[in-house]
């Protein structure tokens, strides 16, 4: 990692040439044997094995040999007159379902963009779901996850009478609605993580996600592959008795949901984020903004944003708001108990969103980017 990335000890600047031809070789052997081949049964699994077993890791080629990729189902529900969709566990896509059951029963319309009651109750809606995904999100081959409850709207129905208007929920005062038995105290969010949605002239959309988790992953080279190995593993709890407890073959609960609304069994919208725990809130955001206010891709993705989370070095959660935010706002939740702290303008902390959408009254698709990163938005 340090010879690719920090050259003479140390880190690039920008503008720096940067070259990476053993990565290189990786892709053109996989390009010409297939993945399948090439990394999952063939040379490129030896190789990283032979150079992480010096290092500790017990990975062996079988465990590449033995994993296969998964067709799932995705979990759904209706929002406004859309179908949405997203990852089921152990993605924290049943988070971001959650949030839109408990909006749904709200008049978001009425509530105005960038005021108090939006905020507030898009903080709060975060929390109630919250507590479900940290009490029972792991993989579903190793428990059993009443998803078809906690994505029924009248689960939704009962949890939205934990939120107030006027209060906001306190640390400690809200529990799963069904409970596991433990907590999990969950890793900062943290970013290695890319969005990108595409769609075609014949309707076709594909919305995905990618990462490596940290910033450069386990910021371990596979070998001689110039491949980063990813740190997902380390979202696994280390309690015996929580669901996503470490243990072989398992995969943990992880934040990574690309999302795809439908309208009368067409798609509609491709939408996602980086960001950790915060996209579930940001993907709330892109789509109330564009649902419920009307505003095109490009202003839904601009809008201001929050987050409600930890981040680096926090050991408490805060609701961080982008400094677009009116002062006014802020002083306002900030009274009703929300734990305010405000970043800049298009801050990389609150994600960097994409969406493309059909719009049904134009006969075109829309696409946005978000400032806060280096995305873009492009038509051939």
């Amino acid at each position: 990692m340090a010879e690719t990335f920090l050259p003479d000890g140390k880190p690039m600047r920008e503008g720096s040439f940067i070259a990476q031809p053993k990565l290189a070789d990786t892709l053109e052997l996989m390009a010409k044997k297939g993945v399948r081949e090439a990394f999952y049964e063939g040379e490129l699994a030896e190789r990283i094995c032979a150079g992480l077993e010096p290092e500790g890791s017990p990975l062996r080629p079988d465990d590449f040999a033995d994993y296969t990729a998964e067709w799932v189902e995705p979990i759904t529900t209706t929002y406004r007159g859309y179908d949405i969709y997203q990852l089921p566990p152990s993605t924290q896509g049943m988070t971001a379902i959650q949030m839109l059951n408990l909006l749904d029963g709200y008049d978001v319309a009425g509530w105005g963009d960038n005021t108090v009651d939006y905020y507030h109750h898009m903080a709060e809606a975060l929390k109630v779901a919250a507590a479900d995904r940290d009490e029972w999100l792991t993989d579903p081959d190793f428990v059993d996850i009443p998803l078809e409850r906690l994505l029924s709207k009248d689960y939704a129905d009962e949890r939205r009478k934990l939120i107030r208007a006027d209060r906001a929920i306190q640390p400690g005062e809200i529990e799963a609605g069904l409970r596991y038995g433990t907590e999990f105290d969950k890793p900062a969010p943290r970013g290695g993580t890319v969005y990108f949605c595409v769609t075609d002239s014949d309707g076709l959309m594909v919305s995905k996600i990618q990462s490596p988790y940290y910033d450069f992953g386990a910021c371990v080279m596979g070998g001689d592959t110039g491949i980063i190995m990813q740190n997902r593993g380390s979202f696994f709890s280390l309690d015996r008795n929580h669901p996503n407890r470490l243990e072989p073959r398992k995969n943990t609960f992880h934040t990574i949901i690309p999302a795809l609304a439908m309208k009368d069994g067409t798609p509609a919208i491709a939408y996602g984020t980086m960001g950790g725990e915060g996209q579930s809130q940001t993907q709330a955001a892109m789509l109330t903004r564009m649902v419920d206010f009307g505003y095109d891709v490009q202003q839904a993705i601009e809008a201001p944003r929050w987050l409600f989370g930890r981040t680096w070095g926090m050991a408490s959660s805060d609701l961080w708001m982008e400094s677009d935010v009116p002062e006014n706002v802020l002083r306002a939740l900030t009274a009703r108990g929300q734990p305010v702290r405000r970043v800049g303008r298009w801050d990389s902390l609150v994600g960097h969103a994409q969406a493309i959408r059909w719009n049904e009254d134009t006969g075109f698709y829309e696409g946005g980017a978000d400032p806060r990163g280096d995305g873009s938005a492009l038509g051939y």
